[in-house]
């Protein structure tokens, strides 16, 4: 039974099917270093991609960082599990599972977003980027260029990171930081 003094939460789950080998969705998925588009535009770092490893969400820069979080769980190419927080919101942490399953046609991907407090601006965000997320991934791992819409975003979050705000500056989340 939930503990009636904690918030009500909120689990998302947006499902798509890739027609691409999992091998190719995982990777485009974890590669670290590189610009993913289906994830506005972030750049992976991590330490490793291991339970207890920090992740951390990026602009290409370096400059801004979007999302921080802890890999809890990784099985490679199946399951990539991590805590997640926005770092300009002071919402809880909550936790985002990616899974890859091989059916015909090529892998379903599942976005699942759980214990996202429900009304915050954590929920708001989440709820809208979870569609965002999995076309733009889709199209990504397929060799294709993401739709028109996503890309008139994509390019409206380049020319607007400079007014990020300062809480979500990078030196405020290292990587040997931990998230609170």
């Amino acid at each position: 039974m939930p503990d009636p003094s904690l918030p009500p939460t909120t689990k998302i789950v947006n499902r798509i099917l890739i027609q691409a080998p999992i091998e190719v969705v995982w990777k485009t998925l974890t590669e670290d270093g590189v610009v993913q588009p289906f994830f506005f535009n972030s750049v992976l770092h991590t330490t490793t991609l291991a339970p207890g490893a920090p992740m951390r969400m990026r602009t290409p820069d370096g400059k801004y960082t979007g999302v921080v979080g802890e890999v809890l769980e990784i099985e490679a190419p199946h399951r990539y599990v991590t805590t997640f927080k926005f770092t300009n919101f002071d919402d809880p942490v909550c936790k985002v599972s990616h899974e890859l399953r091989e059916v015909d046609g090529g892998v379903e991907y599942t976005l699942t977003s759980e214990e996202v407090p429900a009304g915050t601006k954590t929920a708001k965000q989440m709820t809208q980027g979870g569609v965002f997320i999995t076309d733009v991934l889709k199209a990504v791992a397929e060799g294709r260029k993401p739709p028109f819409k996503y890309r008139m975003i994509l390019g409206m979050i380049g020319m607007f990171a400079f007014m990020s705000p300062k809480a979500s500056r990078s030196e405020h989340w290292p990587l040997d930081k931990p998230i609170s």
